[in-house]
């Protein structure tokens, strides 16, 4: 068994195709094919159904495939840690993130990475949280930036910045009248999610759930379009405060700050236990750091070198 040969069965499970995967591998599909037969022939299985189209991996293979990312994840570790001493940014970083956190960094982390490390390509992605988890078990990503906690012990979370919660609220809400919002007159009126889709919510099921959270009820979609559901259709949803510089100057007097009490979270960069590539890392907490206010920013990153 190879390293090669594993490359091979993974990039045919990503592409369904021997002769796609071929090309992503920059071999012949005849080299591909005998190579992999030879894998199967080694460990006595099947690893595709070639008898469907597209091609399949058998429920062996699906096993063996996800074992083989493994692999090959902490093979790339290797060569980045030799990179990491020659202070060498290179390669392809895959970082992914929930909906209500994308729009916000995306752009400056693309604009402070392809200045400052022209040689790395950043590859973004939107996804819920428990996605983001399950792909970095997978080694299907490299980092995630999502909401804490993660509650997961096979990842480390390391704090970006905490944000504050605010209300938008129609002009036609009797909210519109007020100059502040407390927790409790929100949970006692109807309010936008985005939760399987937008949808008006009963606030009262919310101020219930012990276990309610900006995430449970807001994953999935983005909030400007929220803010249009409630321009049209009245009403008033909840938002991050960094969304609030992306709002249009004339929705600006829509925004009521939530007092008693006061309600946030904390957006945290996290990644595998086993990751180690320190460089990385940091260029990521960097890029944050010059997209987010100052005033929100986690004190454990405002150091210059975060260490693993």
């Amino acid at each position: 068994m190879t390293i090669q040969q594993l490359r091979y069965i993974v990039a045919i499970d990503q592409y369904r195709n021997f002769g796609k995967a071929a090309v992503a591998c920059d071999v012949t599909q005849s080299t591909l094919s005998l190579m992999v037969k030879k894998l199967e022939e080694e460990l006595d299985v099947r690893l595709f159904s070639r008898e469907v189209f597209p091609l399949e991996p058998t429920e062996i293979g699906r096993k063996v495939i996800a074992k083989a990312k493994e692999v090959l994840y902490n093979v790339d570790q290797i060569a980045e840690l030799t990179q990491n001493e020659k202070h060498i940014l290179q390669g392809t970083l895959s970082v992914a993130m929930i909906s209500t956190v994308a729009p916000v960094l995306v752009a400056g982390l693309f604009k402070y990475i392809g200045t400052k490390c022209p040689a790395v390509q950043l590859q973004t992605e939107e996804m819920l949280s428990e996605t983001i988890k399950d792909k970095l078990h997978k080694a299907e990503i490299d980092m995630g930036i999502m909401a804490s906690p993660v509650n997961d012990p096979g990842l480390l979370e390391i704090p970006l910045f905490t944000e504050r919660f605010f209300a938008y609220v129609s002009e036609d809400d009797p909210a519109y009248q007020l100059d502040t919002i407390s927790f409790n007159e929100i949970v006692d009126r109807p309010l936008w999610i985005m939760k399987k889709g937008v949808r008006q919510y009963s606030s009262a099921a919310i101020r219930d759930d012990q276990s309610a959270s900006y995430e449970k009820y807001f994953e999935g979609g983005r909030v400007s379009a929220l803010l249009e559901i409630v321009n049209e259709m009245g009403g008033m949803t909840i938002i991050p405060e960094t969304h609030l510089a992306l709002i249009l100057y004339s929705w600006q007097k829509n925004v009521r700050e939530m007092v008693n009490p006061t309600r946030s979270r904390t957006i945290s960069l996290v990644i595998r236990q086993d990751y180690i590539h320190e460089q990385m890392l940091n260029l990521v907490i960097k890029a944050v750091k010059a997209s987010i206010p100052a005033s929100l920013i986690d004190s454990g990153i405002k150091k210059d070198h975060i260490r693993l």
